[in-house]
């Protein structure tokens, strides 16, 4: 049956979704058919009358912003919205209840068609008219979504209907659901077998891009050209035959007929009505070179990819000369050379790298770090900085430490206290990240080490704000209003803002402290059976990729961190004398059969995702998405995820059976940890090391 009425994500027909409500003026059980003013419901016997035009409620409303609105434009925006007068009333309605909704508040808007009018408007210059932004991501934008009794824009939507998608595990808004009911992706639900037609131009099973009269064409196919088919000979919209490169028409594509020269019945790909020809028995024609460079290897007619980049570095750097910045020209000659010309359009057809190399090139804007950290961050813009300084054009620097202070200086310069910004100077700069400094004595900072100086400046910042909301102060907080606040629901970031606070009373700022957290070994249980079984499965499974095989077994066997693995270098990894042996601290681990030959797959056919700025083969062990840079930790814990892997969980069940095993001292020269670690493990296991030493004697007798 037609479906009528909605209520929440069931559809209902017109029987089926009548449901009798109280009558707000008669109290009798009936069909509701409109609303009052209030938002009560009204039988058909029992509407809210209102005699007042409606037209003529709205325009005195914005007549108190703008005295020389003109009624006819208010009218005109108001008939395009709501035809009705009913729904004409109810708008007038809640302006006159909420006048605000005209200044700002209109995500509060009772009725949809409000915000659109406030748009239209604005959009006429109306004085005091002003658009409303979202109440969750603050863009002013469209918002007409309601959530959580606020309309707010279809982004912050589909953020609320975030679910795991049943096939590739991305967290997306779903698109559809399967036959049991489950989430599917967008990306899904596009890539399905079921969803894949066959493209008019290409012939190729493709995901449809744009729909004609004729047929579907996909993503890769510009749209079809008239020409003369070179089969029926008619003027049609015609696709590029892959076999002959003439045009054919969408007909002749599907023809069937009886070949004039092996006799067969099968699909036609040249010849005539007349004379059809098969596949088999067609005369693949010689290509020509390509007009621009004369490429012998070039697969079809027409320009060739590289000289296809070598216009579009035109376009955006100009022609070469001797004028063009060198860190320029070299990165002009890498993207022309890139191994993939595809992904090197691709790249040079991005929105946020096309105008900012023709800034670089044209010198309006320079090429300095400073210069590309006025633009907004973005993950694009990081990319285009590590290609920069793949290619020599920009120097190296420490970018999560550059972020750190950036971080400091808009979270200290937002702080309206003068004692307070005063202090979370002195705790950011002095304490985070001079300490950080030192501690890296001049090596790269961390992704994680930038993650917790951020938690704990955010930290910080909840307990200092929490502070003022109570109208405390360092000095004048007891303990009594820190136990308060432990207990605060409302209370964020307790747990980073302890290191604050013992910062605060170390420093004599605060007379009261928060006790840091003893580890007391891990919060989950071991499952040394799981591990052993995925340990077996990555010896062993061929379909595996090796790489991902490699990081899995130093996880499960030999107890190292995600940010370990994704830092190792290929001078770690030692081979000689029939042995292969790794350096994870500073005695090297002679690597077993079959991680040994894992390890020298991994090493000779390393390769990570960047095709443009690499121009030397990766000094890491497993390279990233970026040139020069090892992959993410992320990135790596998301495909340990996908072979079952729990890095942390996993990783202490490998660190407390290896405890159990081997002396605390060669656990941390071996494995890489402090050795203060090691003896916690190895007490926390209760390993017996009191005939150690017997064992070893008797191993030297027997030998």
């Amino acid at each position: 049956m037609r479906t009528l009425q909605r209520r929440g994500q069931d559809w209902y027909c017109g029987s089926c979704g009548i449901r009798p409500l109280t009558c707000a003026a008669c109290d009798r059980q009936r069909h509701v058919t409109t609303r009052d003013r209030a938002g009560q419901p009204r039988c058909a016997q029992c509407p809210d009358r209102d005699d007042r035009d409606p037209i003529g409620v709205i325009h005195s409303v914005i007549t108190r912003l703008d005295p020389d609105v003109d009624r006819d434009l208010i009218a005109t925006a108001v008939g395009k919205l709501a035809s009705r007068p009913s729904h004409q009333r109810r708008i007038g309605w809640a302006l006159e209840a909420q006048p605000e909704l005209l200044t700002g508040a209109g995500h509060l808007a009772p009725v949809r068609a409000i915000v659109p009018l406030i748009e239209a408007l604005h959009a006429a210059d109306v004085a005091g008219i002003v658009r409303p932004a979202c109440p969750r991501c603050h863009r002013v934008v469209r918002i007409d979504k309601p959530l959580d009794g606020q309309r707010v824009c279809r982004t912050c939507i589909a953020h609320s209907r975030v679910e795991e998608c049943t096939r590739c595990g991305a967290n997306r808004e779903p698109a559809t659901r399967d036959e049991q009911g489950r989430p599917l992706c967008p990306n899904c639900l596009v890539t399905d077998p079921d969803n894949l037609e066959i493209c008019l131009n290409c012939g190729r099973r493709r995901p449809v891009s744009t729909r004609t009269p004729d047929g579907p064409i996909c993503v890769s196919c510009p749209p079809l050209p008239t020409a003369a088919c070179s089969i029926c000979g008619e003027e049609k919209l015609c696709g590029t035959s892959r076999t002959t490169g003439r045009p054919w028409c969408p007909a002749c594509q599907r023809r069937t007929a009886r070949c004039c020269s092996c006799g067969r019945t099968a699909a036609i790909v040249s010849g005539t009505l007349d004379q059809p020809r098969c596949e088999d028995c067609t005369t693949l024609p010689i290509w020509h070179d390509c007009p621009t460079c004369s490429d012998p290897t070039h697969p079809h007619p027409g320009q060739c990819g590289r000289c296809l980049i070598n216009q579009g570095l035109n376009g955006i750097l100009g022609p070469p000369s001797a004028s063009l910045h060198p860190g320029l020209q070299a990165l002009r000659n890498n993207i022309a050379t890139a191994e993939h010309p595809i992904t090197a359009m691709r790249w040079l057809r991005k929105k946020s790298v096309a105008p900012v190399l023709a800034d670089l090139a044209a010198g309006r804007r320079a090429l300095t770090h400073e210069a590309l950290d006025e633009l907004p961050d973005s993950k694009a813009l990081a990319h285009l900085r590590q290609v920069l300084v793949g290619v020599g054009a920009l120097s190296e620097r420490d970018e999560h430490m550059i972020r750190a202070e950036q971080l400091v200086g808009r979270v200290v310069a937002a702080q309206s206290d003068p004692e307070q910004r005063s202090v979370l100077h002195r705790y950011t700069t002095w304490q985070l990240v001079r300490r950080l400094r030192q501690r890296n004595n001049g090596a790269l900072t961390t992704i994680q080490q930038f993650n917790s100086v951020r938690q704990r400046i955010y930290g910080a910042v909840a307990f200092l704000g929490w502070l003022t909301d109570h109208q405390l102060a360092l000095g004048t907080c007891q303990q009594a209003d820190l136990d308060q606040w432990l207990t605060d629901n409302t209370a964020v970031n307790r747990g980073s803002a302890g290191h604050f606070i013992r910062w605060a009373h170390k420093n004599k700022l605060i007379s009261v402290r928060i006790p840091a957290r003893r580890w007391m070994g891990p919060t989950r249980p071991l499952d040394d059976q799981h591990r052993w079984d995925i340990a077996r499965r990555l010896l062993h499974d061929d379909t595996v990729k090796a790489e991902d095989r490699l990081a899995g077994l130093l996880v499960l066997l030999y107890a190292q961190t995600s940010a370990a693995i994704s830092r190792l270098t290929i001078v770690d990894l030692e081979t000689g004398n029939g042995a292969v042996k790794l350096h994870l601290g500073s005695s090297p681990i002679h690597l077993p059969h079959p991680v040994d030959e894992l390890a020298q797959a991994v090493a000779a056919k390393r390769k990570g995702h960047a095709t443009i700025g690499a121009l030397t083969p990766s000094l890491w062990l497993f390279p990233g998405g970026q040139p020069g840079r090892p992959i993410s930790t992320g990135q790596l814990v998301e495909r340990l995820n996908k072979l079952g892997i729990r890095p942390g969980a996993d990783r202490s069940t490998a660190l407390f059976q290896l405890a159990t095993e081997i002396p605390a001292a060669i656990l941390a020269r071996t494995l890489g940890i402090h050795t203060d670690v090691a003896v916690a493990w190895q007490r926390l296991s209760a390993g017996d090391w009191t005939n150690y030493a017997a064992e070893i004697s008797r191993r030297s007798s027997r030998a």
